[in-house]
């Protein structure tokens, strides 16, 4: 395995890594920074888990090579309560006691939250749309759509 310097910027902080740039970005946050708040699911992008931003768009981690978003902004699950958005999308799951099993969730808000900042009134189409890609094997779909409306609200 060769390793070469790549800088990420995560949750607004540099770090410089001597990684393999093929390594998935959600392994260099996991293994080499310790942030364990983004999840692995299936490791192909089918589930969400481990959905961050980049440059404010959601993208999933576990297909990601960290030599494609080198210096580029990423954004985790441990920085949502310090984003305007992200907090009111994790008050409205307290609320709505979306979590189950939890294992889904930092994926699902990270998506939620990508939604209302593209979209502050989305429809139960724009919802399903974009939570499309997120799984949760508890079934708590319904109360993420509720949540989700909930956030949207307490943001207009």
């Amino acid at each position: 395995m060769s390793t070469s310097k790549v800088t990420l910027s995560v949750n607004q902080k540099q770090h410089q890594l001597d990684i393999d740039p093929a390594t998935p970005v959600l392994w260099a946050l996991r293994d080499a920074l310790g942030m364990t708040g983004t999840k692995f699911g299936c490791g192909q992008a089918l589930c969400g888990a481990c959905t961050v931003h980049l440059n404010g768009q959601a993208i999933r981690s576990c297909i990601t090579p960290v030599s494609s978003v080198s210096g580029q902004a990423l954004t985790t699950i441990e920085a949502l309560e310090n984003d305007p958005v992200g907090k009111v999308v994790q008050d409205a799951w307290v609320k709505h006691d979306v979590a189950q099993c939890g294992y889904c969730q930092s994926g699902q808000i990270m998506s939620a939250t990508a939604l209302l900042k593209s979209n502050k009134k989305p429809t139960d189409a724009d919802i399903d749309a974009a939570m499309s890609g997120n799984i949760c094997r508890c079934g708590t779909y319904q109360r993420i759509r509720a949540a989700i409306h909930d956030a949207a609200a307490h943001l207009a």
